[in-house]
């Protein structure tokens, strides 16, 4: 169904005549329902709320309807839901990694059905890299959005205190755990104050920060087809180990699961020195720490790599032909060099476009806080994230196996067996 909604609020105060109230009130809006997570740290539905009036000053026609929907699996639960329905926004800023779980779920569309000849210049501006996690059998489903990769945060005051050079950042797991050990501080009591490192292992997490460990050690979890995964591979067997000796053997990571919502607290209050989290966590910490930090790649075994991460805008299928002309129209608009810019301030997100980069206004950002740059310095070397058939499930029994290692539930090697052994069950049918 088509979602309308009359014009009339504002003009009386406006001094407009009688005859174009008359006319005013018998226009019509399209209403566009967009979903949307936070899954960083800052006033963000603020931001948002901004967008979205600048865009309905310029577009009186469309009354874009933001709805903040907690996480990223809240907003896909809530949008399947929706969809399932037949009441779906017609537009949602998802996680790139469910595009499988959507295109088979049957409730999107492929952007470029929707394209114009002059759309093409619009989307030849994302980077290669972002743009890739969204195509599927020759379609592009969903355009970058919140895009980013996970980095490496340290506490350079700590790492002065002891005795390492504030500007060195671990370059290979070695050197991290040797750093980790010597900013790990205790009281009195032998209680630690400070840890070494942090890496979030709770569900949602897990699955991007395991395929970045797994991409150090020269692995990958899964394919591009999304219907096979490789976790018995014995270099995903060993990137699992290492994290869960960081704990065990080492002693410098917190025992048990890190948790990615207090990881930013964590760093910010001195409770770690070295997190890893996204760079969206960029501008929130960057307002709040009261010490001096970096941003830095991650380290590697021997050879940094990251995992792309993020959000992509999509289109849904069961929306009126106006409701989509009108997201695709609101997309454009979120997705435009200037704008791409402005977000990657007010977030720490990645501009997935190279003309964002070259705007006076994340040009001049980049040269007052470098550190903004080192996230899109890593792109080269990063990998997408495990993304499959049934995301879901399978991120599920993956995220699952992880934190039976790192709890002691298993070995590393027993929960990927037990892992692999499930998800082929469940992929099976997609190959």
């Amino acid at each position: 169904m088509h979602k309308t909604r009359h014009l009339t609020a504002g003009f009386l105060l406006a001094g407009l005549s009688m005859a174009a109230l008359t006319s005013a009130a018998t226009a019509q809006q399209t209403v566009v329902d967009f979903y949307y997570p936070i899954q960083v740290g800052g006033p963000l539905t603020q931001v948002i709320d901004g967008y979205v009036a600048e865009f309905e000053a310029a577009n009186p026609d469309i009354d874009i309807v933001p709805v903040y929907s907690g996480n990223y699996q809240d907003t896909t639960t809530k949008a399947l839901t929706a969809a399932k329905a037949g009441d779906p926004p017609a537009l949602a800023v998802l996680l790139a990694t469910d595009i499988f779980t959507l295109i088979d779920e049957d409730v999107i569309d492929p952007i470029d059905s929707f394209f114009s000849p002059e759309d093409q210049e619009w989307v030849d501006g994302f980077m290669p890299a972002y743009l890739a996690s969204a195509r599927v059998d020759g379609n592009l489903w969903s355009v970058p959005f919140q895009r980013s990769t996970a980095v490496l945060y340290w506490n350079k005051d700590a790492f002065a205190e002891a005795g390492l050079d504030p500007e060195k950042y671990p370059a290979t797991w070695d050197e991290m755990v040797e750093f980790g050990k010597a900013v790990m501080t205790k009281d009195a009591n032998g209680n630690v104050t400070r840890w070494g490192v942090g890496i979030p292992g709770n569900p949602g997490s897990a699955q991007w920060l395991f395929t970045a460990l797994a991409a150090q050690n020269g692995a990958r979890l899964m394919n591009d087809e999304g219907n096979e995964v490789y976790l018995t591979d014995p270099k995903v067997v060993e990137a699992l180990q290492f994290w869960r000796d960081l704990s065990v053997v080492h002693g410098v990571h917190p025992p048990g699961i890190q948790e990615w919502g207090t990881t930013p607290s964590d760093f910010l209050e001195g409770r770690i020195a070295m997190v890893w989290t996204t760079t969206g966590n960029l501008t929130n910490i960057l307002n709040n720490a009261t010490f001096d930090f970096g941003l830095a790649p991650y380290p590697g075994n021997p050879d940094s790599a990251s995992a792309l991460g993020g959000g992509n805008l999509y289109v849904f299928k069961d929306a009126s032909d106006e409701e989509k002309a009108a997201a695709m129209k609101f997309a454009k608009f979120l997705t435009s060099d200037e704008l791409q810019a402005d977000w990657a301030i007010q977030t720490g997100y990645v501009a997935p476009r190279d003309g964002s980069w070259e705007t006076d206004t994340l040009k001049d950002y980049v040269a007052e806080v470098p550190a903004a740059d080192v996230a899109r310095q890593q792109i080269p070397t990063s990998v997408p994230e495990y993304s499959t058939h049934e995301n879901a499930r399978t991120t599920k029994v993956l995220n699952d196996a992880i934190a039976a290692a790192l709890t002691g539930g298993k070995s590393p090697e027993q929960a990927l067996s037990d892992a692999q052994a499930e998800i082929d069950r469940i992929l099976r049918s997609y190959r």
